[in-house]
């Protein structure tokens, strides 16, 4: 994503900092990183320690924790790099659409990085839930009417394999389900987080 910085040339601080092949650009709260050479990629990790890369950035980019909700995240130089400093007071109200877009995207990437088709499945309810869902007695309830070949082509999996989870995860307590409305029990899926 290229995009113009927010403060005029002039006004703006001279921030410019050059960062060694295989260094870590820091994360700022609130800033973000304008790459004027070299590339980066940005980057996270699941639990059992599978790198997940959700892009790589070169001149004119912006990256920035800012511009993500995915937890762990590290931006790392494949080159040197020079990159400038983006103080967060004035691309907020410019980037809102964009941030979101963005971070969906993200997590999205992350969720279908999971090797299994259960552990996808789980993440991708929680995930729904949380975004889409509204909290009840039982846990969160996910009126969405999804199908089965929805939920497969958004995981890339069949819809055989999605219909098999389903009845397992329910079978097992974790979701109800009914009309293709679920209610998902989040604090039961601590297991599917190890």
């Amino acid at each position: 994503m290229s995009f113009s910085s927010p403060l005029p040339e002039r006004s703006r601080p001279s921030s410019k900092r050059v960062f060694k092949s295989r260094s870590k650009l820091p994360l700022k709260p609130n800033s973000l990183w304008k790459i004027e050479t070299g590339i980066v990629k940005t980057m996270t990790w699941l639990e059992d320690g599978t790198i997940v890369v959700l892009g790589l950035w070169g001149a004119g980019d912006i990256v920035g924790q800012a511009l993500s909700k995915v937890e762990p995240y590290q931006i790392e130089c494949l080159t040197e790099v020079e990159a400038t400093i983006l103080p967060g007071d004035g691309w907020h109200q410019v980037a809102e659409i964009l941030l979101d877009y963005i971070q969906q995207v993200e997590e999205l990437t992350v969720i279908r990085r999971y090797k299994k088709t259960d552990i996808m499945l789980v993440k991708l309810l929680i995930w729904l839930a949380k975004r889409f869902g509204r909290e009840v007695e039982q846990g969160h309830l996910l009126d969405l009417r999804l199908t089965h070949q929805d939920l497969a082509e958004i995981l890339g999996a069949t819809r055989v394999t999605i219909t098999r989870t389903l009845s397992q995860l329910e079978q097992q307590g974790l979701i109800e389900r009914s009309l293709r409305r679920f209610v998902v029990r989040e604090e039961e899926f601590w297991h599917y987080e190890i």
